[in-house]
């Protein structure tokens, strides 16, 4: 007989892992006990060698499908003459990584008995198990214990308890454990929070409301959304004004994959992503239906579309016999979205006609996880529910403790701990109070889930955003790392594909703090972890206005036609003359107009020359809408470009687009169509990509691309780009994990600073 201590390190709580060990070790007849501990999982197990080599594979080799084992390794522990193997209460190692699971969606078996009229759990909208239901947004504290989550007020029954405690159940040791004696109940509210009477069914009475047009705030696991049928134009637009929300499109929820069908293409990568565990929004092809109204996506070829991922959900779709909802995030525009119920009354009184509530408190607020596939391969859009705060592992490990606070917009967070960082849920733009205040309370939530307590600060190189002054006020005598926006940007595409560099870094976004002091956005970097180089960059223009030419589009054309020695009065009659020429004075005096190297404004500045959109309601707005207009045509010819020396001493290449603008003029005068524009024009930006990388592959003898920035969410662009380098020999590093984006900034940060702190020894 031997006896073995294992210890492993990873998703291994509130994903059935003790049960499954339990069970393991019972079929094995082995003797000994598991615990949690803060690290994850504490094993002792004795029996005759060769069983215990079949059960120490066993638990790689068939572990739970939610478990995702880090590390793992045992030693030999004195033979203590266990006969049967058990699970023991949880102990507390504080020195030890913590790992917490996301939220998952309602599992097949749980699905069945919900729907069953003969279980005990019919329709009851909270039932879970050891491989469903809620977890990040429950958790109060570590370990992942009952009595540490918003579980904690409600006394298991004795039938539940029975459960609980049978090493065969499904629900064993499952901690969310509820059903209609014991567990949360729904409630219906009216407009003012007033209940219902207890004899109305909350979810009838919700599936009434929706039918008669009227919208619904719907309490899910991270927070509120706002619902209504998505075929009444009436009601979608209705939402609309009451959200001050007047184009950006709405989600929608359908029953199942065959009723997504019906209203957009879905491929079998799509089809498998929208049914992982996540349950993300995914971006998918729309089909020509009047089943939905326009107004849910006025425009779009696209639509955001999801499935059921609580017993809630599914019970409202099914009631409301395959309608599609409009399920858009429980706020006013801008917001974060509404978690608490005080809260969310006061919130989104005016806005919602009734609420649909329960009384599980959601500790931490998280959105939905917004996603696509690009070229084959998942691109995330927006990394929250269902993937948060799943760890991503650093290519160089955190000597010492850190926090990274990410930037402005789309903000997260990230948390950095030997070799893994990490990163919180997307929380909002932090220009909004109430996301500041969001932000700051869930950086202190982190730190105590996961027990980590940051000695190094991390931040980006602007010194007014809100995340560099909350470092500043929070720093004390703790030492400030501070990160350029668009090195952050090719560090967390490098960290989550696990190398260092150094690559030929592609950072094309809207906004970024240059090293200068002007706004960059259009850079070529040759970068490392360490460090980078500005080797290549759009020419700077004049943006006219500052952040007023983001939400005015033609005030960037202006400045690029002024540029390209053209007359911005070409603009059209939408545009007051006055307008155009006090825009044209601010360029020639230069008043008010930072320079900028912005791809995020070139891809205006082109929308509003060729029609598109000259002003915005939402932050980016033009530039997608010239993406779904590119989309029209199969357009293969590209307007011209230049390439001219650098200016700056580290600096190779500018790309010049004034011939650019020159051609893309000529065309509108001639009366091509949009689409043709449009598509020539992305056809020019991946031409001019490859010629930049081919250049500096000659001058450096790097032969990887790194693409990221909030661009390369355009999907012709990223999937030229990408095809075409690849095609010229490339290595080409892309996003799988994190966003592009902003909201991936903070996994960057951590990645650089370990690096440096490494490299300068501590």
């Amino acid at each position: 007989m031997d006896r073995r201590a294992i210890a492993i390190s990873g998703i291994v709580q509130g994903v059935g892992f003790r049960p499954f060990v339990h069970g393991l070790a019972s079929r094995l007849q082995l003797g000994g006990f598991i615990r949690n501990v803060d690290g994850g999982i504490r094993i002792e197990v004795e029996g005759d060698s060769q069983t215990l080599d079949r059960f120490v594979s066993a638990l790689t080799e068939s572990a739970p499908p939610l478990a995702r084992i880090e590390a793992m390794h045992w030693s030999p522990r004195p033979v203590a003459g266990d006969r049967s193997f058990r699970i023991e209460t949880s102990a507390t190692d504080l020195d030890a990584p913590i790992f917490i699971p996301p939220d998952v969606a309602t599992c097949d078996d749980c699905l069945a008995e919900l729907l069953h009229p003969g279980d005990r759990r019919y329709r009851y909208p909270f039932l879970n198990c050891s491989h469903c239901g809620p977890r990040l947004t429950i958790i109060v504290g570590s370990p992942y214990d009952r009595e540490k989550t918003s579980m904690a007020s409600f006394a298991i029954c004795e039938t539940c308890r029975a459960e609980y405690e049978n090493p065969l159940d499904r629900r064993f040791h499952a901690q969310p454990i509820a059903c209609p004696k014991c567990g949360p109940q729904a409630q219906w509210l009216d407009a003012s929070g007033h209940p219902a009477p207890a004899m109305v069914d909350p979810i009838r009475a919700a599936v009434s409301a929706l039918n008669d047009g009227r919208i619904v705030a719907i309490k899910g696991l991270g927070g509120y959304h706002l619902a209504g049928l998505a075929r009444l134009p009436e009601t979608v637009a209705e939402l609309r004004r009451r959200k001050h929300r007047d184009e950006k499109p709405f989600a929608v929820m359908v029953r199942d994959l065959n009723a997504g069908r019906w209203l957009c293409e879905i491929s079998a990568d799509e089809e498998a992503l929208l049914q992982t565990p996540r349950r993300p929004i995914v971006l998918l092809r729309r089909r020509p239906t009047r089943a939905i109204a326009e107004a849910v996506a006025p425009g779009s070829p696209w639509l955001g579309l999801m499935l059921p991922y609580t017993p809630l959900h599914h019970l409202l779709m099914q009631d409301l016999g395959g309608q599609t909802l409009v399920m858009t995030s429980g706020n006013r525009s801008d917001e974060p979205i509404a978690h608490d119920d005080r809260e969310a009354v006061e919130r989104l009184s005016g806005i919602a006609d009734a609420f649909l509530v329960h009384d599980r408190p959601i500790h931490l607020r998280c959105d939905d996880s917004v996603t696509r596939i690009v070229a084959g391969v998942e691109l995330p859009i927006r990394r929250a529910r269902g993937e948060a705060p799943r760890p991503i592992r650093l290519p160089i490990a955190c000597d010492r403790p850190m926090l990274a606070l990410g930037g402005q917009f789309k903000a997260t967070f990230a948390l950095g701990r030997g070799p893994h960082a990490f990163l919180s849920h997307h929380i909002g733009d932090l220009d909004q109070c109430s996301a500041l205040r969001s932000y700051e309370e869930s950086i202190v939530h982190y730190q105590r889930l996961f027990g980590v307590h940051p000695e190094v600060l991390v931040h980006d190189l602007h010194p007014d955003y809100s995340s560099t002054g909350y470092a500043e006020r929070i720093a004390g005598d703790r030492p400030r790392i501070v990160v350029q926006h668009h090195h952050a940007h090719i560090a967390a595409c490098l960290a989550e594909n696990g190398v260092r560099g150094p690559v030929i870094g592609l950072a094309f976004d809207g906004t970024g703090y240059g090293s200068d002091g002007t706004i960059w956005g259009g850079e070529f970097l040759v970068a490392d972890l360490m460090e980078f180089r500005r080797a290549a960059h759009f020419r700077p223009v004049a943006l006219p206005g500052g952040d007023r030419a983001i939400y005015e589009p033609w005030r960037v054309a202006a400045s690029y036609l002024i540029d390209a020695g053209k007359d911005p009065s070409i603009l059209g009659d939408d545009l007051a003359p006055a307008a155009i020429k006090a825009v044209a004075r601010m360029v020639e005096r230069r008043w008010n107009t930072p320079m900028t190297s912005s791809a995020g404004r070139l891809f205006d500045a082109v929308s509003a020359i060729a029609g598109v959109r000259r002003r915005v309601s939402h932050e980016g707005q033009a530039a997608v809408e010239l993406e779904w207009r590119a989309a029209e045509s199969d357009e293969s010819e590209s307007y011209p470009f230049g390439v001219g020396p650098g200016e700056a001493p580290e600096t190779s290449w500018i790309l010049d687009f004034r011939p650019t603008i020159h051609a893309i003029v000529e065309d509108v005068r001639l009366g091509i169509k949009v689409g043709r524009i449009a598509r020539r024009f992305h056809c020019m930006l991946i031409d001019a990509i490859l010629e930049i990388c081919v250049r500096l592959r000659e001058e450096t003898g790097i032969g990887s691309v790194a693409i990221s920035g909030g661009v390369f969410l355009n999907a012709i662009l990223s999937a030229g780009a990408i095809a075409r380098l690849e095609s010229a020999g490339f290595r080409v590093y892309r996003h799988r994990l994190v966003p592009p984006n902003d909201g991936g900034l903070a996994l960057g940060q951590l990645a650089i600073a370990a690096a440096r702190l490494r490299n300068e020894g501590g």
